[in-house]
């Protein structure tokens, strides 16, 4: 009898320590990925922004790019790690804006903005996960703008209606990766070439010899003022524009078909792009500057969403086999730089991302000059969406690594 309450007692220590161990390892596990930059960054987005519909420091609800960006970050935060908030902030703001019958609430086709596209890749993403309906049929909807997207002689979408003949590097992330995976996921083969062509037709008009950037954007009519009237570009390589494009082709090349026409024209860009951002990086902060092509100059300065979509870019085309895995370590001192030099923990524990470029475009009402001064005089502020989401998803690339 002594014997079996013996073991009896031993097994009962037996499981409670195995319970405590599992325990531990969960609250570990927890702790651990509360110390991640990119668990910490999303936090305290949700602090500042309630809602994900927010995240532009808008009063408003609206259909809008930016969300969209921090939407998609934090899909690819839960994916990572599994953490049910960073779907539900996410799926949010979808929710807030798409109606019980598919409706998206403040969106107009015929403005022919090619911003609006960008959030359809939430979109694609919650129809899988959920098969709701809704978002099949406000993704269609966005798919069907393609189609009648106004477009230059050679087939380039026009950057908005109000921009007409005009494409910006900007818009190629707006619109190419969502039209690519769209493309992929809808059995829609033939769009392909109209996705690769996007790419190669901005690259032929903003690429600049001299520098071996790419300017802004692109005036085909070469009326608008700011456009050299020989070459139709713009006058300079402002950061985040080439960081849209950075992301767009690595996001873009999951989904074209490996013997697809022209990927290895746009592997060649990409490559090309980050050997020329590896010469001129920052060697003291690993950042970019705001204007590229003016490195060093007075009022320049360092520039911190394009250095996180750069080093976003190059993280995941090392990743994926794309570039030389000697870039990574451009990525990893850009990554490392902005954490010591313009990460700011506050004191309630938000982490904010410091020198963000709220915005900037080309023409429009007041006129945007694209002149070295208009760049740099552009508003700088703390915790811009399209600064705080490519620095979730470079975060999640660093770590990634680091594994």
């Amino acid at each position: 009898m002594k014997n079996t309450l013996l073991l009896f007692a031993v097994s009962v220590a037996i499981i409670f320590a195995i319970l405590a161990c599992g325990q531990k390892l969960t609250t570990n596990k927890n702790e651990q990925h509360s110390k991640l930059w990119s668990v910490r960054m999303a936090e305290s987005e949700m602090v500042r922004f309630p809602s994900c519909w927010q995240v532009d420091f808008v009063k408003e609800k609206k259909w809008n790019y930016t969300p969209g960006l921090e939407g998609l970050a934090f899909t690819k935060l839960y994916e990572a790690y599994k953490e049910d908030r960073f779907y539900q902030y996410a799926k949010g703001y979808a929710d807030s804006l798409i109606d019980n019958n598919g409706q998206i609430l403040t969106y107009s086709k015929s403005s022919y903005n090619i911003d609006n596209l960008n959030s359809g890749k939430l979109l694609i993403y919650l129809f899988e996960k959920t098969s709701d309906k809704r978002y099949k049929i406000a993704l269609d909807t966005l798919r069907s703008q393609i189609n009648t997207q106004p477009r230059t002689t050679q087939g380039g979408f026009w950057h908005k209606k109000i921009y007409p003949n005009q494409m910006w590097l900007d818009g190629l992330y707006m619109g190419a990766p969502f039209y690519a995976e769209y493309a992929q996921k809808f059995n829609e083969p033939d769009a392909f070439k109209d996705v690769v062509n996007q790419f190669l037709l901005v690259a032929k008009h903003t690429y600049d010899p001299k520098t071996g950037l790419y300017r802004h954007g692109w005036d085909e009519s070469k009326s608008q003022k700011w456009a050299n009237p020989e070459t139709g570009q713009s006058p300079h390589a402002w950061g985040r524009a080439m960081g849209w494009y950075s992301m767009a082709i690595v996001d873009v090349l999951d989904f074209l078909p490996q013997n697809q026409p022209g990927r290895e024209e746009m592997l060649s860009i990409l490559k090309n792009m980050v050997e020329k951002l590896s010469e001129i990086q920052d060697p003291k902060t690993g950042g970019w500057y705001q204007v590229l092509d003016r490195n060093g100059e007075r009022g320049n300065y360092i520039e911190t969403s394009c250095t996180s979509m750069f080093a976003y870019s190059i993280f995941k085309a090392v990743r994926k086999g794309y570039i030389d895995k000697k870039y990574s370590k451009n990525a990893t001192k850009a990554y490392e730089g902005l954490i010591k030099n313009f990460i700011v923990v506050d004191d309630r524990g938000l982490v904010n991302l410091t020198r963000v470029c709220g915005v900037a475009g080309l023409g429009g009402n007041p006129y945007r000059d694209g002149s070295f001064e208009y760049y740099i005089n552009e508003i700088i502020r703390d915790n811009d969406p399209k600064g705080t989401g490519p620095f979730i998803m470079a975060s999640l690339e660093y770590e990634q690594l680091a594994k």
